[in-house]
């Protein structure tokens, strides 16, 4: 008996919490217009062009979706309210959501700007059991920012994931070893964490249509078909995932990455260089705010044919908007073929450690480039400060403004 509480008291209890309608929710938080009325933030409201970040549930009821282009949500729901994306308002929001979740585990991997993974095993004799200390989260996430969650409880983080998503908004699911038949398996494909729309399609041409099919196809076949990642989602589907939640500090951050897939495909380099310029400023804004320079710049076009390139360059240790961005641009310029049209544009920022420096400049050039790196930092700390108090939409480039 006594070694059978012992291994029950073994378990991993892993919970993933998945902010609901983040974006939305968070500017209903500080507008209380938004309210019990269908509202999304949309990629540009005035113009009535581009697409949909995120929609409330009012919104969604009536047919809205993540991603849909804006013309499609006004004819299904033509009273919606439409707000401008604020980013830097929403990475502060998830810093408060993270801030209070690290109360509950030191544990806690951050996966996306709105969830992450907490290693609550052991921490009975705090919270409660993990029902109890998941509403418990759920609601004090609720009541002190105003924001709601869905929590999936578990004994690994892809379960978790998958719990997660199984009733929101305000859903708490908890998805162990004994659940995998009954709630796992009858799920579609589709439905499961890491497959693609062509993962899935493909699955569904080998005659998978559910989880359960592919738990119990042949191993052999599916590492033929998928190579590496065959392995991957074979043991997903029976519920195995060994991979532990890891807390990642400031400190730990490796690079700072953006990118975005375009409405449509675009084969003009002036607009492509309007996207990355909004890119380059928001990872302008995180790296200032964990106050890291990079050296290495990165950027990556995935063409129309789904042809992916990435290409880097070494530059002065900067987290300046303008030093981000001339160096993207130099890349995408060196790059451009407008033969291709292009329909994903990110960029990134990494080599934060001092042995990732490039020693081959002269003294003289490190100091004229400290020099303009100063002038160009003071001016967006500046910026910084009036989005901070105002809101991001209040400042921006003259580039961005004129397109």
């Amino acid at each position: 008996m006594s070694d059978d509480r012992e291994r029950r008291s073994m378990q991993k209890v892993i919970f993933l919490v998945d902010m609901n309608a983040f974006f939305i929710s968070c500017e209903m938080t500080r507008n209380d217009s938004l309210v019990g009325m269908p509202a999304a933030v949309a990629g540009d409201p005035k113009k009535r062009s581009g697409i949909i970040l995120a929609a409330n549930y009012e919104a969604r009821s009536c047919g809205v979706k993540t991603t849909m282009v804006l013309h499609e949500a006004l004819k299904l729901c033509p009273k919606i309210i439409l707000v401008p994306p604020d980013h830097h308002f929403y990475g502060q929001k998830s810093k408060e959501v993270m801030d209070l979740l690290a109360k509950y585990t030191p544990i806690l991997e951050q996966n996306s700007i709105d969830e992450a993974w907490l290693d609550m095993t052991g921490c009975e004799g705090l919270f409660g059991k993990p029902l109890e200390a998941a509403k418990r989260i759920m609601d004090e996430i609720k009541d002190k920012l105003g924001l709601w969650c869905s929590i999936g409880i578990a004994e690994n983080k892809f379960l978790a994931k998958m719990a997660a998503e199984m009733k929101k908004p305000l859903g708490i699911t908890e998805l162990w070893e004994h659940d995998i038949r009954t709630k796992l398996w009858p799920l579609p494909v589709k439905d499961m964490y890491g497959i693609g729309a062509k993962t899935a399609e493909k699955l569904n041409r080998m005659g998978i249509l559910t989880i359960g099919e592919l738990a119990r196809f042949d191993i052999n076949l599916i590492a033929k078909a998928f190579g590496k990642s065959g392995n991957e989602i074979y043991l997903h589907a029976n519920g195995i995932d060994n991979s532990p939640a890891i807390a990642r500090l400031a400190d730990d951050m490796k690079s700072i990455g953006r990118s975005t897939t375009l409405p449509e495909d675009i084969s003009d380099i002036e607009k492509a260089m309007i996207v990355l310029m909004e890119l380059a400023d928001d990872i302008g804004i995180t790296a200032r705010r964990h106050g890291k320079k990079g050296r290495t710049l990165h950027i990556t076009l995935k063409y129309s044919d789904f042809q992916v390139v990435t290409r880097q360059t070494i530059i002065p240790a900067t987290c300046t908007t303008k030093e981000i961005y001339q160096a993207g641009r130099r890349l995408l310029e060196q790059n451009w073929n407008r033969l291709h049209p292009v329909r994903l544009i990110g960029i990134s920022l990494s080599g934060f450690r001092e042995d990732c420096a490039s020693n081959q400049m002269s003294l003289f050039d490190q100091m004229e480039d400290n020099v303009k790196n100063d002038k160009n930092e003071l001016i967006d700390k500046a910026m910084d400060k009036i989005r901070n108090k105002h809101g991001s939409e209040i400042i921006t480039f003259a580039a961005l403004v004129k397109k």
